[in-house]
């Protein structure tokens, strides 16, 4: 099979597999369900059934049927990535990232933001794949002028969904001494802390009752080192991080009290596409939303 009908086909299979049982948190078609991934890493396929650590686990076609079954059942639904959507399998050397692009639009995705692993094609190599994606990438903490993905990435978006109006942004890990300078070029690094606070502090000023940051910083860490952990406990308006980078397995969303003393939570699914994240909020007014309820999703 040739590379343009392989990824047609790919294509076709994750936007057409059959439904599964899935668990439900109830029949309230209003709520809002937020889906999420990280660090699924090129895995296509699932992994071998006799895979030491994650027999026959994951697989975007698998991804898909969650997905879709899901939106049937909700109206209010958002699909996130938190980041290294590349690297990981012979599909990204291969193929590029076109293939990962194209299964992600199939599925719906509505944002993602950049993780390290997806400027291993270097700055042109993700600006060749950009236009197979049919959603946004998010980052706030790089400045992009002068680069070639200038005005490409959006720092935050905006979104109506039902009673919710849901603030999203990014932000993303030093790359310097993690990729190698040839492939990020003039990207400049700013401060993830700094910045997310006057980002959410915007989202906040313009009526958003949910903000959420998707976060490529890792989740924790034993140095001092900006982590997911660190920019809750640093934070203000942020009512949810969803991370990736350190490939953590979190079974529910972990709870940190932000700098004025309120609860807001952090998840995180993991890696190679094997968990689908689920959190669901619920809300009573215009002003706020309050966490309902989350499950992991293991794919398989």
């Amino acid at each position: 099979m040739n590379r343009k009908d392989f990824i047609k086909q790919a294509s076709l299979l994750a936007a057409g597999s059959a439904l599964a049982p899935l668990h439900t948190f109830g029949q309230d078609r209003d709520r809002l369900v937020i889906l999420h991934t990280n660090d699924w890493h090129s895995h296509i396929e699932p992994f071998a059934k006799d895979h030491k650590r994650y027999p026959a686990q994951g697989g975007a076609a698998r991804r898909a049927t969650l997905v879709k079954q899901i939106r049937q059942e909700y109206k209010n639904v958002l699909l996130l990535d938190s980041g290294d959507i590349f690297q990981g399998t012979p599909y990204f050397n291969y193929y590029g990232g076109e293939l990962e692009f194209k299964l992600m639009s199939e599925m719906g995705y509505d944002y993602a933001t950049l993780g390290n692993h997806d400027f291993d094609g270097g700055i042109d190599g993700l600006v060749k794949q950009l236009p197979h994606a049919n959603f946004s990438f998010l980052n706030a903490n790089y400045d992009f002028k002068n680069t070639k993905l200038q005005g490409k990435i959006k720092p935050y978006s905006i979104v109506q969904k039902g009673k919710f109006k849901i603030g999203v942004f990014g932000v993303g890990i030093e790359l310097n001494g993690l990729v190698p300078k040839k492939l990020f070029g003039g990207i400049t690094y700013n401060d993830p802390i700094k910045i997310a606070n006057e980002v959410a502090a915007e989202l906040r000023k313009k009526g958003c009752n949910l903000i959420i940051c998707l976060s490529h910083l890792g989740f924790n860490y034993k140095s001092n080192k900006v982590s997911d952990k660190v920019l809750a406990k640093m934070s203000s308006n942020i009512d949810l991080i969803l991370g990736g980078h350190t490939h953590t397995f979190l079974s529910s969303p972990q709870p940190i009290l932000n700098q004025n003393g309120r609860e807001i939570f952090i998840n995180q699914t993991g890696w190679a596409g094997i968990n689908l994240g689920r959190v669901d909020y619920e809300t009573n007014n215009a002003k706020t939303a309050t966490l309902h309820g989350s499950t992991m999703l293991n794919i398989s």
